[in-house]
């Protein structure tokens, strides 16, 4: 029979049993302002007024919990004996665990025999016995500590570390070793004679983090020790020392998180043998801030010291850096955004003099709603843009800038047939004023009436399985007036031909360039959702001008009057699987252009695959077929295991141009992960290069993370 405490003794056994101990000299009947709850299966007062609460004694106050079997409180000590199996939870990631305690009556000094804490669930620490002092600290000896899962009573931890004392500080979250030993599988790897640990419980803790090891072609073997600074609890600063035998590298993380944003700096600082004349260095950065009403402050920056630092240290694979400050606001009724981006090539072929690096750039639209009986929308756009290079030399110097108005109606209707009816009328002025180049004006304009009627009628069924199909035939008539600026395209130099710009007037990606006189689009759109959890699609177009188009490339499909033919098809299932194509096919069927990606991801499976071909195209600056095609992903072999691999393969000079393999493991007390990457020799790249990398991390600490789905379970 269980057994509630009476009203007189409640407050008495909570304050002496949990962490209040005036309450405790004498049996006082004022009632407790937070009672406290013990059940027990008897609870006694002897007459000498000691008091045993006994049989499955579980005690709650101020959300801790204690359970024992038998608990007495000795008044002439003002002392707890309590036997176990006893188990304390404090209710902030601590549980204690013991065989037999004696404790004062606020439970904040005492020894614990056969003691086990166990911290955030993770970090179990073992110890003969423990002593609480102050509420505060834990002292533990004869200590063995992990968070691995024993199995059995011979079994033994994947790691662990055995000290002749431990002490855990409560208040700091820190674990402080004497005479420790780490051992993998019970074998001693290494003595430390003196050890500080965060206790998992804390999330940002000061202190070194788990290392790898890293092996180049170049750089040769070296290991990467990084170490964490907290500032406050708002930003930090990760200290990574790098060092081979070919190189000291200093690599530094710092974020820091505002009220209204953040900012990162990644960086580092390198003396190798690789240019031993000259410091090494890089830095990245970014941030984002909300100014208020709507506003977005947003920049970042890349800056290095030579071409090669960034790949050979494989800190990025970019051959162009690019700077960038950046002010938005964007509401349902406008978008404002303007930038000022600054670009820096790695290329040896281009020279930063002559190559447009600096970029200001203003957009700014509006749309109203129009009234009848017109109706529609107005949208209302300026921008402003301007490319500079460095140089003053006539043509390789040459600066831009141009400004843009424009104005656009349209409107959309639905025919009583089903037939729906898309109109647009606009206008543009562009303005251009070039600096250093003699081969065009210096100043010129260009005035662009257009005009567009576009007519879809999309056809419904569901079919005898239940499937639903749409087939909508697509027709756009349109025309753009006016004539091109006499201005250089350094803008529109490349052009893409997609489903996204099927049915725009001018498919050039700026201004400096359009599409001009009469011009009709043919194009129809499928699509097919199965009920079991599949759909497709397919889009199908062209475009049909009254002219031809010289400033479009050859392998753009527009460059001839009559367009190539677009294809793109999807097709997505439910259970992760998608794979996007486009083609651009001409009338005897040569594929100028293609590209194809797919992807399918699920609890096992992560994977991701491209593949792309472009003819060769001189006014693109390719004088060779581009064929390749990648792939990368993951497997998760068995629970703890996962394989890792990735290829990118040039198919037209028939060759590996990356490639990579690795392997992880991850447990409740463990994540290990090896990786082996190889970069090829090409006509840009005759050194290949191989990469080796091994990261080691101990869970259970706060800088290991936690075990997820990960922990093993012992066989019965």
């Amino acid at each position: 029979m269980r057994h509630r405490l009476s009203p007189m003794l409640a407050p008495f056994l909570a304050l002496m049993l949990v962490l209040a101990p005036l309450a405790v000299l004498a049996l006082d009947e004022t009632p407790a302002e937070d009672p406290a709850l013990l059940v027990a299966d008897s609870v006694v007062v002897t007459p000498d007024k000691r008091l045993i609460a006994d049989g499955n004694v579980e005690a709650l106050y101020q959300g801790t919990r204690l359970w024992a079997r038998r608990i007495i409180y000795l008044r002439e000590t003002d002392q707890l004996v309590i036997e176990g199996p006893i188990r304390i939870d404090t209710g902030e990631g601590i549980v204690v665990l013991a065989d037999s305690a004696e404790l004062d009556s606020d439970l904040r000094n005492g020894l614990l025999k056969g003691a086990r804490l166990v911290l955030d669930q993770q970090l179990q620490i073992a110890a003969v016995q423990m002593a609480r002092v102050e509420g505060r600290y834990a002292q533990l000896s004869k200590v063995t500590v992990t968070s691995c899962q024993i199995c059995g009573p011979r079994g033994v931890a994947l790691w662990s570390i055995r000290a002749r004392k431990a002490i855990h500080d409560q208040e700091e979250q820190q674990l402080y070793f004497e005479g420790a030993q780490f051992r993998v599988l019970d074998v001693p790897i290494a003595y430390i004679p003196r050890l500080r640990l965060p206790d998992p419980t804390l999330k940002r803790a000061r202190g070194f983090l788990f290392p790898s090891i890293r092996t180049t072609t170049e750089l040769g073997t070296g290991v990467k020790i990084p170490y964490f600074i907290p500032l406050g609890d708002h930003a930090d600063v990760t200290l990574t020392p790098y060092l081979s035998q070919e190189t000291r590298t200093l690599e530094f993380r710092y974020r820091q998180a505002f009220r209204t944003g953040d900012i990162e700096l990644n960086g580092a600082v390198t003396n190798d043998t690789l240019l031993p004349d000259e410091p090494r260095a890089y830095l990245f950065g970014e941030g984002s801030f909300e100014l208020g009403n709507d506003y977005v402050l947003s920049f970042d920056f890349e800056i290095t010291s030579d071409e090669s630092y960034l790949s050979e240290y494989d800190y990025s694979d970019s051959d162009r850096l690019s700077s960038e400050l950046s002010l938005s606001r964007t509401t349902r009724a406008t978008d404002l955004r303007t930038s000022l981006v600054l670009y820096n090539t790695l290329r040896d072929d281009e020279l930063n003099s002559t190559q447009p690096t600096i970029i200001p750039d203003l957009r700014f639209e509006k749309r109203y709603q129009v009234d009848e009986p017109l109706g529609g929308e107005l949208r209302l756009a300026l921008e402003g843009h301007g490319h500079i290079r460095y140089s003053d030399k006539d043509v390789d110097g040459r600066d831009v800038s141009r400004a843009t108005v424009e104005g656009t109606w349209l409107d959309q209707w639905t025919l009583p047939s089903g037939v729906q009816v898309a109109a647009r009328i606009g206008v543009a002025l562009d303005q251009f004023t070039t600096a250093h180049d003699s081969t065009v004006a210096a100043e010129d304009y260009s005035l662009t009436p257009s005009a567009a009627l576009t007519f879809r009628y999309p056809f419904l069924r569901t079919t005898a399985s239940g499937a639903r199909q749409m087939l909508m035939p697509v027709a756009q008539i349109g025309w753009v007036g006016g004539s091109d600026a006499n201005v250089a395209n350094d803008e529109s130099t490349r052009q893409e031909f997609d489903e996204a710009n099927l049915l725009t007037l001018s498919r050039f990606p700026e201004p400096d360039r359009r599409e001009r006189g009469l011009a009709a689009v043919l194009g129809a759109r499928f699509l097919h959702h199965n009920p079991t959890g599949w759909e497709a699609g397919l889009t199908v177009g062209r475009v049909l001008r009254s002219d031809k188009e010289p400033d479009f490339t050859p392998t753009s499909g527009l460059d001839e009057a009559h367009s190539d033919w677009l294809l793109a098809t999807h097709w997505r299932h439910v259970d992760g699987l998608y794979i996007i194509g486009r083609a651009l096919v001409t009338d005897d069927g040569t594929v100028s252009k293609s590209e194809a990606r797919g992807a399918w991801s699920n609890d096992r499976i992560d994977l991701g695959a491209a593949f792309l071909m472009l003819e060769p195209d001189l006014e693109e600056n390719r004088d060779e077929q581009v064929a390749e095609w990648s792939f990368d992903g993951s497997y998760r072999v068995a629970r703890h295991w996962t394989a890792l691999a990735k290829l990118r393969y040039d198919i037209a000079d028939k060759r590996a141009a990356k490639a990579g393999l690795g392997v992880s493991y991850q447990n409740e007390c463990i994540e290990a992960a090896f990786s082996a990457d190889r970069t090829f020799a090409d006509s840009s790249n005759l050194d290949p290069s191989t990469t080796y990398e091994l990261t080691v991390s101990l869970k259970g600490f706060s800088t290991g993370g936690d075990a997820g789905g990960y922990s093993r379970t012992c066989k019965p």
